[in-house]
């Protein structure tokens, strides 16, 4: 399963109702750390697949969900479980960094 999508409209119902742990990327097209990572989340939602959600976020098209989380630089990676953050890192990180951070997390 890759990575979903979600919107202002939709980030309720998409992560803070799922019945599995939700990690959310802020990211915009124009951001490189955003890219680099990118790849490295799509390996790790296959990699957690039935135990975590992988969705994204497009702060320049939903200005709104990350102004309510105080998202103020991206990438931003937030874990949600039971509709409630947890926790949340800035900026980009090897792939091995992300799956630990997820581990702990969970």
């Amino acid at each position: 399963m890759a990575t979903m999508k979600a919107s202002d409209a939709d980030f309720d119902s998409v992560v803070r109702q799922s019945d599995v742990p939700v990690m959310v990327d802020f990211w915009a097209e124009w951001c490189g750390p955003c890219r680099q990572i990118g790849p490295s989340l799509e390996e790790l939602s296959e990699e957690y697949a039935g135990k975590i959600k992988i969705v994204k976020v497009n702060v320049d098209e939903n200005p709104d969900t990350p102004a309510t989380l105080g998202v103020r630089g991206i990438p931003a990676l937030f874990m949600f479980k039971d509709g409630k953050v947890v926790s949340n890192r800035m900026g980009a990180a090897p792939k091995a960094a992300l799956k630990s951070w997820i581990d702990e997390s969970l």
